[in-house]
């Protein structure tokens, strides 16, 4: 394993390295190392308010150490619930109550029994990880121009292409996001070992995320928007470059985007009219997933139908997508694709017993990840659970169900049972 770990992270950092004294990339980064002093000196950015405003904001406890716990799942999952019109039925109910304790238990109790000695944990060179994260970041720009040439435009102009895109090029472009990730937790590095200052960490957490917004917004894509929002935000926050009062502002800013963007799209679209509630579009959203959880939790009873199935139709070739497989199974519609929420997957798959199974494992990756992150405080640690933690919010709604999300998840529990094994040597 270490053979093969060395080699690889060899080449990439080989490959890392010569575009990086390569003359375009050479003028790009003197260009942004101009613009980063200009921000460092700027008068102006001594106007911006500094860490300790909304000073009131650090003195709550859950807010200043666990605004990113785990749970955190749980809380939006449950406001998730509320925002449906209508009621969820009783065996439903019966199959939250199993995913929330499993999910409890997993990541709030479970922990406790592991990696308590931290003293041998795996360590990541802060060149490998960016050289890695550099690479990724080039192979999701290639990709972004290889898809908007196949479809003949650009598809936030162009809203009809958005359509023509094809998954096996876009796949890819979100590759751009664990990019992200790596690269901003080796700035997370220098910043921890004084190579580089707070302003210059917080100019290149900037820059990473305008770069994501640009690429992302460009192809029409929302959910990985907000994955690179969150992801930099999570590793800002760790890293105390970002501060607790520009967490809670942005989620607020954030939450009202959603809910304007919705409301002013579902006007022009006509489907409500403007006496409509600003969270209407929100809550229909809300209630057509929960109906669609309520089939999906009777079609899958105690013990699931498709076994496995569905979670395996996430691998690239298969004849039915798992969202796809959801419209199947609910209305014999192949040619659309419906999101089932986080346990949606779960309860078809393996029933109520595998929701609390696989609930349980999830709160587990996670509990252990954000335990791992939170006694090293190691940049690369902080990296990674904000990477899973992020696709876990996301996919509340969504599920986890993407190819690329399971491989993220695959790398992370691979990691932490090394490290979990180690610490008992």
């Amino acid at each position: 394993m270490s053979v093969i770990y060395s080699t690889l992270t060899s080449l990439i950092n080989k490959v890392s390295d010569e575009f990086r004294k390569s003359f375009l990339f050479t003028i790009i980064f003197t260009i942004l190392g101009f613009i980063e002093g200009q921000w460092v000196n700027s008068f102006f950015k001594k106007l911006y308010p500094s860490e300790n405003f909304l000073n009131f904001l650090n003195k709550n406890r859950i807010l200043k150490n666990h605004i990113f716990n785990p749970l955190i799942v749980l809380f939006i999952f449950a406001i998730f619930l509320l925002l449906a019109l209508n009621s969820v039925s009783t065996s439903l109910a019966i199959t939250l109550m199993l995913a929330f304790a499993g999910f409890f238990i997993g990541s709030a109790v479970i922990p406790r029994y592991f990696l308590n000695d931290t003293r041998n944990i795996l360590e990541f060179k802060r060149r490998d990880m960016y050289s890695i994260g550099f690479c990724l970041i080039l192979i999701s720009i290639v990709f972004f121009f290889v898809s908007i040439a196949s479809v003949g435009g650009i598809p936030l102009l162009k809203p009809s292409i958005r359509y023509l895109l094809k998954p096996i090029l876009t796949m890819p472009v979100f590759l751009i996001i664990p990019g992200t990730c790596l690269v901003a937790s080796s700035y997370l590095k220098d910043y921890q070992d004084e190579k580089i200052t707070r302003s210059q960490a917080r100019f290149r957490f900037i820059f990473l995320l305008a770069m994501d917004c640009a690429l992302l917004l460009l192809l029409g894509y929302r959910t990985p928007l907000l994955a690179a929002f969150l992801v930099i935000i999570i590793i800002g926050f760790y890293g105390n470059i970002v501060s607790l009062w520009e967490v809670v502002i942005g989620a607020l800013v954030g939450v009202g985007a959603i809910i304007g963007i919705g409301y002013f799209r579902s006007l022009g679209e006509l489907t409500i009219t403007s006496s409509t509630s600003p969270i209407y579009s929100l809550q229909t959203r809300a209630d057509f997933t929960l109906h669609v959880l309520n089939l999906l939790d009777f079609i899958g009873g105690n013990f699931g139908v498709t076994h496995g199935h569905m979670l395996a139709s996430s691998i690239p070739g298969s004849d039915l997508g798992p969202r796809m497989m959801v419209g199947k199974l609910i209305a014999w519609r192949t040619e659309v694709t419906i999101t089932p929420t986080l346990i949606g997957q779960m309860v078809v798959d393996f029933g109520k017993v595998g929701v609390f199974v696989e609930m349980t494992i999830l709160g587990f990756i996670l509990g252990i990840g954000f335990k791992l992150m939170q006694k090293t405080k190691n940049y690369f640690y902080t990296g990674i659970y904000s990477l899973i933690l992020t696709y876990t919010i996301l996919g509340v709604e969504t599920g986890l169900l993407d190819i690329q999300v399971l491989v993220y998840f695959a790398i992370a529990i691979l990691i932490y049972l090394i490290n979990i094994a180690k610490s008992h040597i």
